[in-house]
């Protein structure tokens, strides 16, 4: 087999390959064998079919049954003698096979972009304040305990007041005319600022059970409906039913509805710590992309689309996760994948260029995480997700899941190493 590698860009590569005749030919009698053995034509017993019959009436299939092979067996040949970091599929042309000669093909192949990084030390960076204060944490409390507030109907008024939900029924009419959507009953609302469309009438404020109240809305351009996107409806409300959260007082009983204190003090404590782990999370993932940005200014080099499609992917994966853990069913939500994966694109760009500069800087420093790094993040996660660490080393037991993680082990400690370096202000 003769193989040459040209470079096409600093991604992309061809490889123009000969298969020997004898390698061909010995595929084409492999497949001629087989398929004497599988037809059955009238006047000849099965498995004794003549080949010049065969030739006759399957040449075609047969022949593209062979090249496929014979491309696959020797694309995957040439891939590995000649060390091409391919990382997709390749786009494979030929001119068919032709008697008692060479098989050529060309496949065009993109591939992982050398980088070797220069200029990376002594960066620029913001430093982050990850500290907490008495405010985030009251307001955190604050969304607990109205987390855990009951809806309860209203017996001691008539009259509709600010933070109370309401039962309504309703009549809408743009320019005189009604619209689809635009009559229901039974409806619930919040009786806050806000948008009309998500539920939200402060303007009913005042309004008592019984009572009607016309109330006039704008709908956005951008609203779903295009007939009456931009227009003025006049909505017609009869206020049914009056409601009101209740919630818990502040004090220990509260805490210990929570679940995860006893006490208030405990509660502000855990809140706290909480927080600062979230801040001290969320900065790191800013001073990440902070850090490729920088690096990028002085290291500019292209990536494949086959690894931002796939970066891309597995930032759809992960936000599809994030919304089942919190109850959503992304397929109810009629999205428009087409458009979020676009709109991911620029980040997926980044992220993929980080993870090869972090990769060359490791390479050229000589970073490494070391079998005991990966075993004290096994005990590490176990502690975290309260679980034995027998059970998280079954997870990490093989071979792909362990590389996995010693490798995110090694861009954590270059990046440490970048930012022990780097200039702030």
């Amino acid at each position: 087999m003769k193989v040459q590698v040209e470079e096409l860009s600093p991604i992309e590569k061809k490889l123009s390959i000969e298969v020997d005749n004898a390698r061909v030919a010995e595929e084409l009698n492999r497949a001629y064998a087989a398929l004497s053995g599988q037809v059955k034509l009238p006047g000849f017993r099965q498995g004794k079919v003549p080949r010049r019959i065969l030739e006759q009436r399957f040449r075609e299939q047969v022949e593209d049954d062979v090249i496929q092979r014979v491309v696959q067996k020797a694309y995957l040949d040439a891939v590995r003698e000649h060390k091409v970091e391919a990382v997709a599929s390749p786009q494979v042309t030929n001119s068919g096979l032709k008697p008692n000669a060479p098989f050529n093909f060309e496949a065009r192949v993109e591939v992982k972009p050398r980088v070797e990084a220069k200029d990376y030390e002594g960066v620029a960076l913001t430093k982050i304040d990850t500290s907490v204060t008495d405010e985030a944490v009251n307001e955190q409390i604050e969304r607990m305990r109205q987390s855990l507030g009951r809806i309860e109907p209203v017996t001691d008024r008539d009259a509709v007041a600010a933070g109370d939900q309401v039962t309504i029924d309703f009549e809408a009419k743009v320019e005189g005319n009604p619209f689809p959507g635009s009559k229901a009953d039974g409806i619930g609302v919040r009786v806050q600022a806000g948008e009309l469309i998500e539920g939200n009438i402060a303007a009913l404020e005042g309004v008592k059970v019984g009572e009607s109240k016309d109330i006039d809305y704008v709908f956005p351009q951008d609203y779903q409906a295009e007939e009456v996107r931009g227009k003025t409806a006049t909505f017609h409300i009869t206020v049914k039913e009056l409601k009101k959260a209740v919630v818990p007082e502040l004090n220990d009983a509260f805490a210990k509805e929570t679940g995860v204190a006893q006490s208030m003090d405990e509660l502000r404590t855990k809140v706290r710590s909480d927080l600062e782990k979230a801040k001290k999370n969320q900065s790191q993932v800013d001073e990440r992309d902070a850090l490729i940005k920088a690096l990028l200014e002085k290291n500019a080099f292209d990536v494949p689309r086959a690894m931002v499609e796939r970066a891309i992917d597995s930032m759809m994966e992960g936000a599809f996760r994030q919304m089942q853990r919190q109850g959503i069913d992304p397929r109810q939500l009629n999205l428009d994948f087409n458009r979020l994966r676009e709109e991911m694109r620029e980040k997926a760009v980044l992220e993929v260029k980080g993870t090869l500069l972090f990769e060359a800087i490791a390479q050229q420093q000589n970073i490494q995480a070391s079998e005991e790094d990966v075993d004290k993040r096994i005990e590490d996660l176990a502690i975290e997700a309260n679980q034995p660490v027998a059970q998280v080393k079954k997870y990490f037991k093989g071979p792909d899941e362990r590389l996995g993680l010693s490798l995110r082990l090694r861009e954590e400690k270059t990046i440490e190493f970048l930012k022990g370096r780097a200039k702030y202000s």
